[in-house]
């Protein structure tokens, strides 16, 4: 199982109170939200622990070519690859080897999974794909298929269209 069921311990109530609160707060409705500052995201660097056995899982499994390969400017002889996510957003990847670097955990502030968008049909062929290679999957809202790479990292293909989320758009 990708993601590990927990037992809850909050007050579901306050938490659900919590929510509406922020989200009366902060939440714009479209029409008066103002436009982001941001163009979008350029990268997302990870890192990986064998730069062939990365390059395989997402080129070959997930379809997402690599797009560049180069030594690491801030660590010499550790290696910066990019993929095509689609879209003109990469998702980046250094090794750094001889660092002794641990597995993936989870912990506040860090990075819990990413979510890309494919379509209905890339998402049943990767579905497959990831079956027939033995990688453990899980499917929540008959949209979103989580699994991890070979270092752990989680990930969810989302069969939805970018700017929506379950059928409603976010912008």
């Amino acid at each position: 199982c990708v993601m590990a069921p927990r037992t809850v311990t909050i007050d579901l109530e306050a938490a659900a109170a919590e929510r509406e609160r922020l989200r009366t707060k902060y939440l714009q409705i479209p029409k008066t939200r103002p436009k982001s500052t941001a163009q979008g995201v350029h990268h997302l660097a990870l890192l990986c622990s064998d730069v062939e056995n990365t390059i395989r899982f997402y080129q070959e499994l997930l379809g997402f070519p690599l797009v560049e390969l180069f030594e690491n400017r801030d660590y010499k002889g550790s290696t910066h690859l990019f993929f095509d996510l689609g879209h003109d957003n990469t998702l980046a990847f250094f090794d750094f080897p001889d660092l002794g670097l641990g597995p993936y955990a989870e912990v506040l502030g860090g990075f819990h999974h990413l979510a890309i968008s494919v379509s209905r049909e890339q998402w049943d062929a990767a579905r497959q794909r990831l079956d027939d290679a033995g990688v453990a999957t899980q499917i929540e809202s008959e949209v979103s298929l989580y699994f991890s790479d070979p270092d752990g990292v989680r990930l969810e293909l989302i069969a939805e269209d970018l700017g929506s989320l379950y059928g409603t758009p976010l912008h």
